[in-house]
């Protein structure tokens, strides 16, 4: 079949895409020309110096280590849950990597929690903390490319009359099935809106709810888990991370569904951390009398062997079972929707578990192995999200161009449009600044809803600026240790231009309406520069609790009253890198609700026909301000 061979030539992706990660992570530490001490350096933290230990509630080792705080604060890596080593340098300049794997357990300025694997490795640090100066790196998630591939082997073997079904519908040349059902009611939700909550319950197979920036896509979502649980007693909830798992779950939590989270609490949000399996778990009324039978069988295993004992032991163990299966089993069938990461569904606490509907938020940042991993527990797939925004993140070019970075709701979207609903009414943007976006990705067909469509912060003000830089002679550069591209120049002609704008609007009506602000950049290199400068600027100390600066990457999903895009590449050959993926532009353009300023080069940016047709349109609906010399007072 050729959906069996897409699934193995996945495998093979996958498989690249490690090989690639690994080799990227043992050669970084072994070129002899970097340098660790006074240069920031991604994914890496030194010195650190580990100072004690403890065991927390769940009886793991939790390391505490005292570290200098990033200097990238708003965009470090280092984040709970993500997999860690130790480090030292030899005399030689060379790089000893300890062999002991932590995790990130907690995080906090000038320190973080890390839980190490047994007690003998804590002290292998401790020890050698004493002789050498120690650093911290991020090391290799091997567990979840292990857990995307065993899934695409799973999904090639299943046999199941089901599953193959569902399988040849994504990935082969079924056509999606539909049944006709009354129309649900929801007074609440706009026309497209109600559209996509029918669709879903209708779908017998598949169905997605394509929702572009600011159109609503998680209330819809939400509704139709909700319709989806009037005819349903179940379902499995999944998004590719756990911020995005946490915000969906919140909301259905706030309708009053009960939600079991799955997953690591250190990367469980804390309002959904009660209803995490483990605190759910150790709350249940039985828990009691579980610890008490394994505390005892601890003391009794050191007991002499008698034949008395070992019936005891049996009788104990037997009950340990017996109170184990009764907890789980209850905790699972008092929840309506069971939420988890993609990943996280391979958790052996849903061993065994199977459902009618598995609902993807976020799908389209989803890599499609990921995906393969829920849909192997269910019989009918609704992706969500916005393939026209940013894809998932594949670290190999070559595999990224080879397919790994097209997603499967983007394929089935592509080859099965009968099961897309796209949304259409947005709720974020004034009319101007969703014009374009809406035309290049969206067909046109986006409208802004009437209460945003006009809406400004000063009635005098233009909703999209463009702040041209060729004549200024400023210049890209490039970061020697992260090869982040950054502009000096551009950073501080942004800081000037935030602050010449609260000028125009007013502070004070910046103040009354409690205006926040979103600065992006697609590097991160420009993205430090600029946090640096606003921590320098004493006009700005006052707005700063609501200045964002961030990538685009960082800033998916949020949107502020006014944002200013950095653009960064200024040249004479019109060299744009991955500002290329006009993803990005579109996902940095629709964060903006009132005002959107762009800075940049528009003889370097020009040369591409989306930068031209895009200047071409602020030149229409906006207006373009050209900085006719170097600001030397900036």
């Amino acid at each position: 079949m050729p959906s069996l061979s897409r699934l193995q030539r996945l495998i093979g992706l996958i498989d690249r895409e490690f090989d690639y990660e690994r080799h990227q992570y043992e050669e970084s530490f072994q070129n002899s020309e970097f340098k660790i001490q006074n240069s920031f350096v991604p994914g890496c933290r030194y010195p650190v110096e580990p100072v004690d230990w403890h065991r927390n509630a769940f009886d793991q080792i939790i390391l505490t280590v005292n570290c200098s705080v990033s200097d990238d604060i708003g965009n470090d890596e280092f984040e709970p849950g993500k997999t860690v080593r130790f480090f030292y340098k030899k005399d030689d300049g060379s790089i000893h990597e300890f062999p002991h794997q932590c995790y990130i357990d907690s995080v906090a300025p000038g320190s973080l929690g890390l839980r190490v694997v047994g007690q003998n490795a804590v002290q292998s640090i401790l020890d050698s903390s004493r002789a050498h100066f120690l650093g911290l790196r991020l090391g290799i998630d091997a567990t979840s490319y292990q857990v995307m591939k065993s899934a695409l082997q799973e999904a090639i073997r299943r046999d199941d009359e089901n599953f193959v079904r569902l399988r040849e519908t994504l990935v082969g040349t079924l056509s999606p099935r539909f049944r006709e059902l009354p129309r649900v009611s929801c007074p609440w939700l706009n026309p497209s809106q109600a559209d996509a909550v029918q669709r879903v319950l209708e779908a017998r197979d598949v169905a997605i709810v394509h929702g572009p920036p600011g159109t609503g896509k998680t209330t819809t979502l939400v509704e139709a888990i909700i319709e989806t649980l009037q005819r349903e007693n179940q379902v499995l909830v999944t998004a590719p991370s756990n911020v995005a798992v946490d915000w969906i779950s919140e909301q259905l939590m706030h309708r009053g569904v009960k939600v079991l989270r799955v997953g690591n609490p250190v990367r469980i949000s804390d309002e959904m951390l009660d209803c995490s399996y483990e605190r759910r778990y150790a709350a249940h009324p039985d828990f009691a009398e579980l610890w008490g039978i394994r505390k005892r069988l601890r003391e009794l295993s050191a007991s002499p062997k008698t034949e008395a004992n070992a019936n005891y032991l049996r009788k104990l163990r037997y009950r340990q079972t017996e109170l184990e299966i009764k907890i789980h089993t209850e905790i699972f069938d008092e929840a309506r929707v069971v939420a988890s990461t993609l990943i996280g569904c391979a958790n052996q606490v849903m061993s065994g578990r199977r459902f009618a509907t598995l609902f993807i938020d976020e799908a389209a940042q989803a890599l499609e192995p990921a995906c393969w991993n829920a849909i192997l527990r269910c019989s009918k797939v609704v992706f969500s999200g916005d393939y026209q925004q940013l894809p998932p993140t594949v670290k190999c070019p070559a595999v990224a161009h080879d397919g790994l970075s097209t997603t499967l709701m983007e394929r089935v979207a592509e080859e099965k449009p009968s099961c897309v609903s796209m949304l259409t009414i947005q709720y974020r943007m004034n009319r101007l600044i969703m014009g374009f976006p809406s035309r290049w990705f969206y067909g046109g067909r986006l409208q802004a809803a009437p209460q945003v469509s006009d809406r400004l912060l000063s009635p005098i003000d233009c909703p999209v600026t463009w702040i041209d830089t060729t004549a200024c002679g400023f210049s890209e550069q490039v970061n020697g240790v992260t090869t982040s591209k950054s502009n000096p120049q551009e950073a501080r002609l942004l800081i000037h231009t935030l602050k010449d704008y609260i000028d125009a609007i007013g502070p004070s009506r910046i103040d009354d309406e409690l205006t926040d602000f979103g600065i992006i950049t697609p590097y991160k290199a420009q993205a430090r520069l600029i946090r640096r400068l606003l921590k320098m600027n004493y006009f700005l100390k006052r707005y700063r609790r609501r200045i964002t600066v961030n990538t685009v990457d960082g800033f998916q999903g949020q949107e502020r009253d006014v944002i200013v895009i950095s653009m960064v590449r200024d040249n004479d050959d019109g060299t744009i890198g991955f500002l290329r993926d006009l993803r990005r532009m579109n996902v940095a353009m629709t964060r903006a609700k009132m005002k959107l300023i762009i800075i940049g080069n528009i003889d370097t940016l020009s040369r591409h026909r989306f930068y031209r047709e895009l200047i071409e349109y602020i030149r229409d609906n906006g207006e373009i301000i050209e900085v006719p010399i170097p600001q030397q007072d900036m």
